[in-house]
């Protein structure tokens, strides 16, 4: 049977009270191991001088409290991870992204699966500390004004690093004028446009409105920000027509940017009519533009603008920088491999175990290796417990009661087709042979689908459908309004990380990392970080091979369920410490490498141009 989660709109009960947190924002939201990190200014914390800050770090999307709802997926919990690793190694880096007081949208599911959405109410007042500045910019020739509030992410040794949320609902602006930073990835193009020109151009002007005027690197973290470039050559052009500007003066503006592309997808990447983009930026700043390579075929690709005017140009994997030359070939590009806050994705439980064996892991996350040395036992009791806590939170939201004791698959991605929610389901006879025989399984799904994403939203009707033929077998639970909260709940209770995406359509992927610090091993196709951090048998298991060929749905399905009825189920309900050693292996080499701490140092090296840090 398939049951989905309600989401209350107040205050969530807790499992315990040992392992809540209480949110600013009001009522208590369950989750050990998010740590409300990020401090406002109102806890008495110094601010970082802007006379001291070297990188500017622009986003569309950072994540960095489940009740704020200013991110929709991993593009935003891997900005907010970064600006964590960032605070913990006290590199000298603000960041500035949009507020979205509607947030992404609500999820309601029915008993079919089928998504409705609507918005978000939240107080940014609860949160954040309204900064007196104000900075502008000009939208189809008038005047909007933009406000900026502050939040402060203090690292592990008490630095800190503070972000800039833009907002245009201010009284001076036109209604609609208001609304430009209300929705994250809403409204149509020309909405879209006038939020990223309010991001880059006018994230520069806040920078410059409150004293950054010595920044020496400007880090896009994809192709939203892009515009910024735009507001850097208006600087250098000192109040000259932009088509004076020297290729010295460009060049000297390709060295201050560097950018992050996320995405092999390229209907993920932002184009715009050029007679659009002239109507709001102005013919005069954008003509210019056509003589860089960023305008095709009466386009202006922020990609393309992106890169144009970046020193340093970086995929988010190894795999994903093959796939990324591919597509860009014309362009240098380097492979930092995404990595996740280990502090932020531990969950309480394994916390305190790591507390007494490797107490130094918070503040270097190398230390993960030494995990080896753990006893099997421990680590089996710290994974019994964040598996109690997700059974027990599930319960209380569903009625659902998952069986502690039965082996537990997770998967909870973003719902698009690619991702392939629906794979376990290829073969349901076989799966009911493979859980009568070897060992029953639960399944626990979550993920929203974009409002207009409608192939996304058949995937999770799939899924309901496939669980409801699947009741008297195998139980299955979907989870709606996933968040940063559920998903640390899922990636530590779960026994297995499952992940399935179509090759070779996935950029990196973090979720399987988040599950690694909390002894989950991952099940997963060899696209994105898996192919880096897979040891077949020792940290998961692969789903298929690591070759070129084209996606087989059909055989990939074939082979996740022979791992599944010979090596995976096996091991779990008959060799439970051969298991337990897979468990410790992934803490030990996924959580050693896959982390944010060497993510930074990797950027501050290949991009930043900063000494060891």
């Amino acid at each position: 049977m398939i049951m989905h989660l309600q989401a209350s709109d107040e205050g969530e009960e807790t499992a315990s009270k040992e392992d809540s947190i209480t949110y600013r924002g009001g009522g208590v939201r369950y989750y050990p191991s998010l740590p409300v990190q990020a401090r406002s200014a109102r806890c008495n914390v110094t601010t970082p001088h802007p006379s001291e800050t070297r990188i500017a770090y622009f986003s569309m999307e950072i994540g960095l409290d489940a009740a704020m709802p200013t991110y929709s997926g991993g593009l935003g919990i891997l900005a907010g991870d970064t600006l964590r690793a960032a605070a913990d190694l006290g590199l000298p880096l603000v960041a500035i992204t949009l507020l979205h007081r509607k947030g992404y949208f609500r999820q309601r599911l029915d008993i079919r699966g089928q998504q409705s959405d609507s918005a978000v109410a939240w107080s940014p007042q609860a949160f954040l500390e309204e900064m007196p500045q104000r900075a502008a910019v000009y939208l189809e020739g008038r005047r909007v004004e933009i406000r900026a509030w502050r939040l402060l992410v203090e690292g592990v040794t008490g630095k800190k690093v503070p972000v800039y949320f833009l907002d245009t609902s201010v009284p001076e602006n036109t209604l609609w004028d208001q609304g430009i930073t209300d929705t994250l990835y809403g409204g149509d193009g020309h909405y879209r446009l006038c939020q990223e020109a309010v991001l880059g151009m006018g994230g520069v002007a806040m920078l410059r409105a409150m004293g950054y005027h010595r920044v020496q690197t400007y880090h896009m973290n994809d192709g939203h920000p892009a515009l910024l470039t735009l507001a850097l050559l208006i600087e250098r052009a000192g109040g000259r027509p932009l088509d004076t500007l020297t290729p010295e003066q460009a060049d000297a503006v390709r060295q201050q940017c560097v950018f992050t592309t996320h995405t092999p997808v390229q209907a993920g990447h932002d184009r715009f009519p050029m007679e659009q983009v002239a109507a709001v930026l102005g013919h005069d700043r954008v003509q210019p533009l056509t003589v860089y390579d960023c305008c095709e075929d009466g386009w202006l690709d922020m990609t393309y603008l992106a890169m144009s005017f970046s020193r340093c140009i970086n995929a988010v994997a190894m795999r994903h920088r093959v796939t990324t030359k591919v597509m860009y070939p014309n362009y240098q590009i380097a492979a930092v491999t995404n990595g996740v806050h280990a502090t932020t994705w531990t969950c309480r439980p394994f916390q305190e175990l790591y507390d007494r064996h490797i107490p130094e892991w918070r503040r270097d996350n190398a230390y993960f290796r030494y995990a080896t040395g753990i006893p099997l036992d421990q680590i089996q009791g710290a994974h019994a417990r964040a598996k109690r806590l997700l059974v027990t939170e599930v319960e209380r939201r569903t009625e659902a009661r998952l069986d502690p004791n039965v082996f537990t698959i997770a998967f909870a991605r973003r719902a698009t087709p690619y991702k392939r929610h629906d794979l376990l389901f290829n073969d349901l006879n076989r799966l009911r042979r493979i859980v009568s025989e070897v060992g029953p399984v639960q399944v626990v799904y979550s993920g929203k689908a974009h409002p207009y994403d409608e192939g996304g939203k058949a995937l999770i009707r799939r899924v309901f459908e496939a669980a409801a033929a699947l009741r008297d077998t195998v139980k299955v639970v979907y989870l709606e309004e996933y968040d940063m909260a559920l998903g640390g709940l899922l990636t530590s209770g779960a026994d297995l990380w499952l992940n399935n995406p179509q090759k070779p359509l996935e950029a990196s992927g973090t979720s399987g990392m988040k599950a690694a610090f909390n002894g989950v091993p991952s099940l997963s196709v060899l696209d994105g970080w898996w192919i880096e951090g897979h040891l077949e048998g020792v940290t998961g298991w692969a789903i298929g091979d690591a070759g070129d060929t084209p996606p087989n749905a059909e055989a990939e399905a074939h082979s996740l369920y022979d791992k599944l009825e010979y090596a995976i189920l096996p091991a779990y309900y008959g060799r439970p410490s051969a298991y337990a050693k897979v468990m410790r292996s992934a803490i030990a080499f996924n959580g050693s490498f896959f982390n944010t701490h060497r993510m930074v140092r990797e950027y501050a090296a290949i991009a930043y141009n900063l000494a060891a840090v």
